[in-house]
């Protein structure tokens, strides 16, 4: 039987705070670290439920050392850590099984205790997770080849304790867009948006009434995602974008039109439910004034009885020329793509080059 749920941040604060540092002070007093629940995982994102307890969920760590302390005392602490771990934090097995399976589920254990502590280095840890080096300064291409995905959780999740400063300094780094990367994104954000926005009524006039559900679906994903670059926040990928975009205070209003957009049964309703939520995405551009002001007002589609905004007003006023093809994931979402940083930047390289 498992203890009523907790949020995994605080379970893995509790494990470093009362399981891992006595250990650390005990066998290697002073031992220069950073100790910190970040990387892949609902509990990073502040998503996970009870439902996230079944596998690779629990008191797990990453805990960063200088690289030299990674060489000299890693597999002696990995060691250490595998013998006098406690089995159980607060009723939360520290133990988990498949050893070494990608996926791995809290398991009680009366043996020592194949842990979910990951011992690395900052800057090792950052180029296995982005493709780069982050304790530099980030140029266009590392921002753009990085799932926006990925760049949330390393600035999400939390830090326990930095006695070093790297991980805190890579995070602060990371923590948003440049303001030319920034308007670049948004840029190709809208971008797609005027590359189907009339298509809803088109497909419906063909009498293809899924098409048209379908491109409005489309559609209404890119307005959350333009919302969350809007708002200064890195869109999770799929499972979590809904729970992150409905987050947002300053998107109620647009998370109510694309439910009625969504929701509605003929064309013309699902038209002017999304030209709605544009509107309200027009007029917060124009607030956060990171461009020059664009008449957030639904218009006809060419000589067509389709009611769009014209997206590509937005992305122009942005960037003052054609918008690139933006970040890797605004272009390109299959998951064997976006989990493999080396290939991603190779295809973002290529993207990119004159």
């Amino acid at each position: 039987m498992l203890p009523d749920f907790m949020p995994g941040l605080e379970l893995c604060r509790i494990f470093y705070a009362e399981a891992v540092r006595p250990l650390l002070d005990d066998a290697y007093p002073g031992l220069p670290h950073a100790a910190a629940r970040v990387g892949p995982g609902s509990e990073v994102l502040g998503f996970d439920t009870p439902r996230s307890v079944d596998h690779d969920w629990g008191p797990r760590l990453e805990l960063f050392l200088r690289p030299d302390d990674v060489a000299r005392h890693g597999a002696g602490l990995s060691a250490l850590l595998t013998e006098r771990l406690p089995r159980q934090v607060r009723g939360w097995p520290t133990n988990f099984e498949p050893a070494d399976a990608r996926v791995r589920v809290m398991t009680a254990t009366d043996g020592p205790v194949a842990h979910r502590v990951h011992l690395t280095d900052v800057g090792s840890w950052s180029i296995e997770r982005l493709g780069f080096d982050a304790r530099r300064v980030p140029e266009t291409v590392d921002w753009l080849a990085t799932p926006t995905q990925r760049l949330a959780e390393t600035v999400g999740g939390a830090v326990f304790h930095d006695g070093v400063g790297e991980l805190t300094a890579l995070r602060e780094r990371l923590r948003w867009y440049p303001d030319d990367v920034w308007r670049q994104v948004l840029a190709a954000q809208w971008a797609r948006i005027g590359q189907e926005e009339a298509f809803v009524g088109r497909a419906a006039e063909t009498g293809d009434e899924l098409g048209s559900r379908v491109v409005a679906a489309r559609l209404a994903r890119d307005v959350m995602r333009l919302s969350l670059l809007l708002a200064r926040r890195f869109p999770p990928y799929s499972k979590w974008l809904g729970k992150a975009f409905t987050a947002l205070p300053e998107a109620a209003g647009i998370a109510a039109a694309l439910h009625r957009a969504l929701a509605a049964g003929d064309a013309e309703q699902r038209q002017a439910a999304l030209c709605d939520a544009y509107e309200m995405a027009g007029v917060w551009q124009n607030r956060l004034g990171v461009a020059e002001p664009v008449e957030a007002i639904r218009r006809r589609y060419f000589d067509r009885p389709f009611p769009v905004i014209d997206a590509g007003r937005f992305a122009a006023a942005l960037i003052g020329e054609t918008p690139g093809i933006g970040a890797i994931d605004q272009f390109g979402d299959s998951t064997d793509l976006l989990e493999n940083p080396g290939l991603a930047r190779r295809i973002m390289r290529a993207a990119i080059a004159p």
